[in-house]
């Protein structure tokens, strides 16, 4: 539109009138937002989880239009091989349920974005964040299996802690992991509970109660096992730190 502009195929007045229009597209049973990227630096992120196969279709078949990368979430296997029939770029990553749609980003943030996993069993978790924060453009290193349960673990890599940005920590069982981390740093701290436990840890909990006592300043909490939101929030982060290039 903006080219369309300058070049004189559009008046200023119809493009004010363009943009002031509903910035999204009806599709019936979805209405997607196109102007997601214009507002947020980064397009809808498609949530698959109880949608069918013909719906992520049909809504990445609308997106592909205007978007370089579309990110899909929580999608199963059979979701990819739908998607793959449309003959797009894309690129599964079956730990985090993720889709990459398109051109993944060469990152524009000088900044790290470290995510860290308390165990093997937070991977699916800490993974989703680390592939959202990959896709908005920010270099990513993984630190995984570093509980409280062997501290020395989490010790013995303190250099890379302290010289990230800011962390994503994810934690189950009993959750203290975050806390620990952000009582060693002074970047920010994001804690994902993970629903990973025994009984009373209450299906995340536990965990998610445990973060948001901690005593640890500097230490935010997202929803159980969302690793999207926690890498997302990450993303936007790096990108106002005195990281970004």
């Amino acid at each position: 539109m903006l080219q369309a502009v300058q070049s004189g195929q559009l008046s200023v007045d119809k493009a004010l009138d363009s943009l002031r229009s509903f910035p999204y597209e009806d599709i019936g049973f979805a209405k997607i937002d196109t102007h997601r990227a214009l507002r947020r630096g980064f397009p809808e992120v498609i949530f698959c989880q109880g949608k069918t196969i013909h719906q992520i279709q049909q809504i990445v078949k609308k997106m592909l239009a205007g978007n370089s990368i579309i990110l899909a979430m929580r999608a199963s296997m059979d979701v990819a091989e739908g998607l793959r029939e449309m003959s797009v770029q894309l690129e599964y990553n079956e730990m985090a349920r993720a889709v990459i749609i398109g051109q993944k980003p060469k990152p524009v943030n000088k900044g790290i974005v470290l995510v860290i996993s308390a165990g093997t069993a937070d991977l699916p978790v800490s993974e989703e964040a680390a592939v959202t924060a990959e896709a908005m453009a920010n270099r990513v290193k993984r630190l995984t299996d570093v509980g409280v349960a062997g501290v020395h673990r989490l010790l013995d890599n303190i250099q890379t802690i302290q010289s990230a940005n800011v962390i994503v920590v994810a934690a189950g069982m009993e959750g203290a992991l975050p806390g620990v981390v952000a009582g060693l740093v002074d970047k920010p701290v994001i804690g994902i509970p993970t629903n990973v436990g025994y009984g009373t840890h209450f299906g995340g909990i536990s965990p998610l109660l445990t973060m948001l006592n901690s005593c640890s300043p500097g230490l935010a909490v997202v929803n159980i096992d969302n690793g999207f939101g926690a890498g997302y929030m990450a993303a936007l982060i790096n990108r106002l730190g005195k990281g970004s290039s």
